[in-house]
C-alpha cells in the first residue's frame, strides 16, 4: 500500500514542479524586482523611450509629443518635444488634468514657467501620494484647436 500511496503522490506532484515560474509584483521586494529577467509581456516601461529632460513620453493622436516630469514637490511639469526629441517653444498651448484615484481626483490647471521654464507648462497641486499616478491631460495646441485628451499612468519610481 506505501508504494502505490508513493507513486501517486509522486504523480500528483510532477505538474507542480514543471509549472511555469509566475509571481506577484505587488508581494516582491525591490531588489528581488531589480534582479528579475523580465521576458514576459507586461505593462511595465522599463525600455520605454524617455523625453529631453528624463521624462515621460506622451505621443498624441493628435500629432504633438509630450514630456511629463514630476518635481521634488511632486508637482507636473510639461514639455512639448519635437519630432527630434527637443523641446518646443510654448505659444498658446494649454492643458487641463485630473491625477488620482477616481474616489478622490486631484484636479490640476497648469501655467507656463518664468525664466528658465519658460517653455514649461507647471501644475499648480503637487500630485497624491503613491509610485503609480492616473492622469488624465486635456491639451489644446491653440485657443480654437479641438481639446485632445490624454490618458496615462504616471510611474514615479
Amino acid at each position: 500500500m506505501k508504494p502505490k500511496l508513493l507513486i501517486l503522490l509522486a504523480l500528483l506532484g510532477t505538474p507542480l514542479a514543471f509549472a511555469e515560474d509566475k509571481h506577484d509584483h505587488g508581494k516582491e521586494s525591490k531588489k528581488e524586482h531589480a534582479d528579475h529577467d523580465h521576458d514576459h509581456d507586461e505593462d511595465h516601461e522599463h525600455d520605454a523611450k524617455k523625453g529631453p529632460n528624463g521624462g515621460h513620453l506622451v505621443e498624441s493622436k493628435g500629432g504633438f509629443t509630450l514630456e511629463v516630469t514630476v518635481d521634488k514637490e511632486r508637482k507636473v511639469r510639461i514639455v512639448f518635444v519635437d519630432k527630434d526629441n527637443k523641446p518646443a517653444a510654448l505659444a498658446a498651448q494649454t492643458i487641463t488634468g485630473t491625477s488620482g484615484e477616481r474616489a478622490n481626483p486631484v484636479k490640476l490647471a497648469f501655467a507656463k514657467g518664468k525664466e528658465a521654464d519658460a517653455n514649461v507648462l507647471i501644475s499648480d497641486k503637487a500630485l497624491p501620494e503613491g509610485a503609480h499616478v492616473p492622469m488624465i491631460l486635456v491639451v489644446k495646441t491653440t485657443a480654437d484647436a479641438k481639446a485632445v485628451t490624454e490618458r496615462f499612468e504616471l510611474h514615479l519610481h
